[in-house]
């Protein structure tokens, strides 16, 4: 029953004060300190600082040598007879200074440039596939790390997934994540209709855990978290009498507060999705730059550049010049496609993902791509990994574009992407023009407050890969980083832990004392996560990066 006015108050900010009370009462009896409490007494002030987080899991194991390619290491090019990237001959790979951008071209497999793409650390290039991350390396708001693993590395798929979620390598037992631990800790789960949020096929490990409930949306559209389906016309009865039977008064029974307590946070968590546009129709987030060059698309499509998010064949790129004209050969460029059409589901995740942080209160949100696999015909400058690297590089270029040009509650500067990936990839190709299960890769962090390229005298946006400085050296050569392990892998130079504990503590904001809670190997001196050191394994690794 609503209570009256009162004189000293308003009516919104007794109602607010009276929820929040019965919050902390249906659950008092399930933790030591009620969850009133939970906010005050909290450490840090992640969810508090505006911060937040973008994740976007690689499933199935990124080849980060082909992805971030050691062009200047001699045995690169022999390891990999049908997949290496060729040198251009008219750039000097050894001189300091920014990421080229090559424009497209034509006649070649979505206009790419055929070359390694120079990152200006004297040794490092991108697949040329990776070109539309050259922006946004050039402005220091990118740092591609290189050689990351754990120590005793797995090999398996499903154990190394749980070890990168769990924040626990070579643990099966733990099933929490790092990024519920952290929500956690904010003191708001639970007690906030939205922390963390993902969109994809079900919620990962990374943000799950037993005393919270994080959300996941296979799609936003289809459903809504009532499991009443959107598109038929009785659906608004239906949700109707959900609603009005879950406000019938019940008798008091052990746990059932808790019970009203979830279908409440349920329900306020459908009243913020209400106020986002997931359709495609609002889909209308445009690059303000003319992309790639395109001058002819900009000048057909109301003089701005391409589609931020391309769900769809007219917003994919500028291959279809005219939207007002039929899909005829005369009005098709192929070369002008950014993402391959089948990346186009993803980037409707990654786009309401962006809605999520950008619209709400929630402070991580994130989902994930498949495919990266790649034990046969994994592609020299077209194929399977050249079009799984052309996503992932657009999908930053957008991000830091939409959190620019259309901040609202998140802002590029207050943004961090980061990118997850179970392992790398062989050294050596196979026999099939693939790639087999290896150790160390490449993490993207991207974001307004990343420490890249030019953010201090001669910094690198390169970490680990051949950049004046780093503490681990990549030695070149059949004996160097690239065989360091069993000969055939390369080598690790940094722990993951190292990386996302960055980004816990000094961006979305945690305290070191969190972290050590949200990630334990750091009250571990053995594992040397903080400042470097030889780790459990006896391998030798770096400190902290000053990533953010």
């Amino acid at each position: 029953m609503r209570k009256s006015n009162l004189n000293l108050i308003t009516r919104r900010g007794f109602l607010d004060a009276g929820m929040k009370s019965s919050l902390a009462v249906a659950l008092s009896t399930l933790v030591d300190i009620p969850l009133v409490m939970k906010r005050a007494l909290a450490e840090g002030s992640i969810g508090l600082n505006g911060k937040k987080l973008l994740c976007i899991w690689l499933r199935g194991a990124n080849d980060g040598l082909n992805s971030v390619i050691p062009i200047q290491d001699a045995a690169y090019a022999g390891a990999r007879p049908t997949l290496a990237i060729p040198k251009d001959s008219g750039i000097v790979y050894s001189t300091s200074g920014g990421c080229d951008l090559p424009v497209s071209g034509t006649g070649s497999v979505y206009g790419s440039y055929p070359y390694a793409i120079r990152l200006g650390n004297g040794f490092a290039a991108l697949h040329p596939s990776l070109k539309f991350l050259a922006p946004v390396y050039n402005s220091g708001d990118l740092a591609l790390i290189h050689r990351v693993a754990y120590p005793k590395q797995s090999r398996s798929h499903f154990d190394s997934q749980r070890y990168w979620e769990n924040g626990y390598p070579n643990n099966n037992v733990s099933s929490e994540g790092i990024f519920y631990r952290a929500m956690v800790e904010s003191g708001l789960a639970n007690s906030a209709p939205l922390t963390g949020v993902s969109i994809q096929s079900s919620l990962p490990m990374i943000l799950r855990g037993s005393d919270a409930a994080m959300t996941n949306l296979t799609d936003p559209l289809r459903y809504d978290l009532l499991g009443v389906p959107n598109n038929a016309a009785g659906n608004a009865k239906a949700t109707n009498s959900l609603f009005t039977a879950n406000r019938y008064p019940f008798p008091s029974k052990l746990n059932r507060e808790l019970l009203q307590l979830q279908y409440s946070n349920m329900e306020k968590t459908l009243g913020v999705f209400a106020g986002i546009d997931f359709t495609e129709g609002g889909n209308t987030f445009r690059d303000n730059e003319i992309t790639d060059d395109d001058a002819e698309w900009a000048a057909l499509n109301g003089g701005e550049g391409y589609y931020l998010f391309p769900t769809t064949n007219v917003k994919n790129g500028g291959w279809r010049r005219d939207p007002a004209l039929p899909s005829q050969d005369a009005n098709i460029r192929g070369d002008k496609y950014v993402v391959d059409p089948n990346q186009q589901s993803f980037f409707t995740n990654l786009k309401a993902a962006a809605l999520v942080l950008n619209k709400t209160d929630a402070i991580i949100a994130g989902s994930e791509i498949g495919g990266f696999d790649t034990h046969q015909n994994q592609g020299q400058l077209a194929g399977q990994h050249p079009i799984l690297n052309r996503t992932i590089g657009w999908s930053i270029s957008a991000l830091r574009k939409y959190f620019t040009r259309y901040a609202d509650k998140a802002t590029w500067d207050n943004v961090v992407v980061v990118t997850l990936s179970e392992f790398g990839r062989t050294t050596v190709e196979n026999a099939d023009q693939g790639t087999d299960h290896a150790e160390a890769s490449v993490m993207w962090v991207a974001g307004g407050g990343v420490q890249g390229y030019d953010a201090g005298a001669g910094r690198s946006g390169v970490f680990n890969c051949g950049s004046a400085g780093d503490p681990v050296v990549w030695n070149t050569g059949g004996s160097g980083a690239m065989y360091g392990v069993s000969g055939r892998y390369l080598s690790r130079a940094c722990d993951y832990r190292q990386v996302l504990g960055e980004i816990v503590r000094d961006h979305l904001g945690a305290t070191q004392a969190q972290l050590n809670r949200i990630i334990p190997g750091y009250v571990n001196p053995a594992e040397h996560l903080l400042s470097g050191g030889i780790s459990t394994d006896g391998v030798q690794i770096r400190g902290e990066l000053s990533l953010v």
